[in-house]
């Protein structure tokens, strides 16, 4: 007997309409479709009809997941791809290896696997027959459209696509050859199953005015807006999606409005610049739609465009109508001229600083006497360069087209100071971090990550022997790295003091002024100054040490003097302070170490200041100054610059520029990514792309001096620049 045969009779009724028959009727209708596992079969007396009801999730034999919240979440194993758990990528076969240079066409051996004696078999039979499918075999891999290139990877009845011809491979893995080539291509790449978008198959089968969720992440926020403020609903589901779609189309408009609309939701976190997450946390608070509370901003115009920054202070005005009070910490003018209430404070930095010089409207901040009010009213200002430098050296970056870039040719002259700017989302850290650094720096013999896509790279640059990518990353994560032991100063304070009278007798050596090694240093706290108590399951508890005062080394070092100070009291002395220290006592060789982060404006940091505490622009800085030390000896350098006028006062800017002028004079180049006006126009040339963000960006608006670009009709930049001029 098939299973089918089998039917179990659960009850048998007659109908009345009383409360113990629905009892009845309910009871024996739950029982059958537990036993009949999904499945109840309702059979009339009176004319032998059979009526079939089923409580599964299914429909032409297919069985489908139950949609719930889950489903369409890839953090949830409910929702997540199977193949990637969510992850969009998967350790496979790297499309960038497979076809490491996009330029060439299949003809010119453009897929590196079919290269050689006996893999060149694969690509003669794609290139012979491909007239039979049209083909176009000549044309730069990158100019095929997407069903071309898809065709490369599938293949078809006239020869066998990469898939088949990898997946050969691996069947014959016990060949110590075909495990070879496997791990040439082996990388990171698009998961097959999702196409990167995350999800299980099924959250597919769920559409909302004819789009799945797959095809709105993929879709730029100025697009996904449109879609939902089209969006027509039939009554029922309006009624559901009323409150859904106010939050939505709320959260739209504030990344909208912070600028934001050229990125997708499918965007990984770790690939937006530091401008762009910056926003994002913005528009997060703006989303919480807050009344009464107080929003504090550390310079929230970092890595934003003067366009943008306009749109950020509408936005922080939004805020404070709603109620707010906003506070922000910030350099930019125009957000100083947009606010109500300024605190001025100086008059300079660091032990010459913390009193308030002025406050008031902006009205009232001109007529004070503070540095801020003299270079906004015009008293002191940075000047705009009487010449600009023209050199012979320079490097050409042809058919750059990563990410947006659209296929660009640009020429980065050297020698002089070039500024890549464009509004946020253009291109431009694409250009110089992704292309231009490391293309450079594998031709001149260095190593690093692989280049972004690009033709090839060509110029005049002999005379550059080293790439320095200067960013603001920590310089040092540990507590004990601080300025003086970057730029290699204190190497000379230690020796100094090894050198004094008391040193002498009692045998002291430089290592017993380090408080990195075991000699001099206080045996409680290993030289950290405090003593760090492990709360389990709290933060950590940092207490000043017992037995130094915080003061890092033991009681007999301390009693060696120079000039009646002793180490501590040096490294707790600013570098402006200790500069003149030095001076006075005719110590030459230290002060020269330590002139350029006064320089660089740094005069405030005090020498024994831990890295881990410095801000991302104050570490840049401490980076140039250690090559400014190198200067004149080094080898002749580029340095790429990212943003560093990040948490720069219009003073220090000036002085910024300063050091710029003297690595130039070294015979140095550098290539800057800025937004800041200030420094655009004192650049030597400079490159403009846009004209906006996104997929709207990615092209070479204009090019040349300052005040060549200024003219640009279609540049954002320009329209700033005319001004500054």
């Amino acid at each position: 007997i098939t299973e089918k045969d089998i039917y179990l009779v659960v009850d048998r009724i007659i109908v009345k309409h009383e409360e113990d028959f629905y009892n009845r009727l309910a009871d024996a209708i739950q029982t059958a479709f537990f036993e009949g596992k999904g499945e109840c079969i309702i059979e009339s007396l009176s004319d032998n009809k059979q009526h079939t009801y089923s409580n599964r999730f299914e429909l032409d034999g297919m069985n489908f997941l139950e949609p719930n919240v889950h489903l369409f979440s890839f953090n949830n194993p409910y929702g997540a791809c199977p193949k990637c758990e969510g992850y969009g990528d998967i350790i496979g076969i790297d499309a960038d290896l497979v076809v490491p240079n996009t330029a060439l066409s299949v003809y010119e051996n453009a897929i590196f696997a079919w290269r050689g004696e006996s893999m060149s078999w694969y690509r003669d039979q794609l290139v012979n027959n491909s007239h039979k499918f049209d083909f176009p075999i000549h044309k730069p891999y990158f100019e095929l459209s997407d069903e071309h290139k898809q065709l490369i990877w599938d293949g078809n009845d006239y020869f066998e696509g990469l898939h088949a011809f990898f997946a050969e491979l691996e069947s014959k893995a016990y060949k110590i050859q075909n495990r070879v080539m496997l791990s040439r291509y082996r990388g990171k790449t698009k998961c097959h199953e999702c196409q990167g978008k995350r999800l299980r198959k099924e959250a597919n089968y769920v559409k909302v005015g004819n789009a799945t969720l797959t095809d709105l992440v993929e879709m730029p926020l100025s697009k996904l807006g449109n879609f939902f403020n089209q969006l027509e609903l039939n009554d029922h589901d309006q009624t559901i999606a009323k409150r859904l779609l106010v939050e939505i189309n709320n959260r739209i408009s504030f990344l909208t409005n912070v600028g934001l609309d050229y990125l997708t939701l499918n965007r990984k976190s770790n690939t937006l610049s530091g401008g762009e997450s910056q926003r994002i946390n913005l528009a997060t608070s703006l989303g919480s739609s807050l009344v009464g509370s107080m929003y504090i901003l550390d310079e929230p115009s970092i890595g934003l465009h003067p366009r943008d920054t306009e749109r950020l202070i509408s936005v922080l005005q939004s805020l404070r109508d709603l109620g707010n009070t906003v506070i922000v910490v910030e350099h930019d003018e125009d957000i100083m001229q947009a606010a109500d209430e300024i605190i001025d404070i100086g008059p300079e930095a660091g032990t010459f600083g913390g009193e308030i010089v002025a406050s008031g409207s902006y009205s009232d901040i001109l007529k004070s006497q503070s540095l801020t009010a003299k270079y906004l009213n015009g008293e002191m200002q940075i000047e705009v360069p009487k010449t600009r430098r023209s050199s012979k050296y320079h490097v050409v970056i042809k058919g750059a087209r990563e990410n947006n870039l659209k296929n660009l040719d640009v020429t980065f002259p050297l020698g002089m100071l070039t500024v890549v700017t464009g509004v946020s989302g253009s291109g431009k850290s694409t250009l110089v971090r992704k292309i231009l650094y490391p293309a450079l720096l594998k031709h001149i013999g260095g190593y690093g990550e692989k280049a972004g896509q690009f033709t090839k790279l060509e110029g005049n640059f002999s005379n550059i022997q080293h790439i320095e990518f200067v960013d603001q990353n920590p310089i040092g994560r540990s507590s004990r790295s601080n300025p003086v032991t970057y730029v290699k100063a204190y190497d000379d304070i230690r020796a100094l003091y090894s050198k004094q009278k008391v040193s002498l007798i009692r045998n002291y050596q430089p290592k017993h002024f380090s408080f990195n090694v075991d000699a001099g240093r206080c045996e409680t706290c290993k030289g950290e100054g405090e003593v760090t108590i492990e709360m389990q399951f709290m933060a950590d508890v940092h207490l000043e040490c017992d037995t130094c005062k915080g003061k890092r080394f033991k009681k007999e070092i301390l009693e060696v003097t120079f000039a009646e100070k002793n180490i501590d009291d040096i490294l707790n002395m600013t570098i402006d302070n200790a500069l003149a220290f030095f001076k006075e006592n005719g110590q030459d060789k230290i002060t020269s170490k330590l002139k350029p982060l006064q320089d660089v404006g740094l005069g405030y940091v005090t020498l024994g200041q831990s890295s881990s505490t410095l801000s991302g622009g104050e570490a840049q800085r401490i980076k140039l100054a250690s090559f400014l030390i190198k200067g004149s000896k080094a080898d002749k350098t580029l340095f790429i610059f990212d943003e560093p006028t990040t948490g720069l006062h219009f003073h220090d800017i000036k002085k910024l520029l300063k050091s710029f002028d003297a690595l130039i004079d070294k015979g140095h180049s550098i290539i800057v990514v800025e937004h800041n006006l200030e420094l655009i126009k004192c650049a030597d040339h400079i490159i403009d792309l846009g004209s906006d963000g996104g997929e709207n960006g990615g092209n070479l608006v204009v090019t040349g001096s300052p005040e060549e670009v200024a003219k640009a009709k279609d540049s954002y930049t320009a329209r700033y620049l005319k001004d500054k001029l």
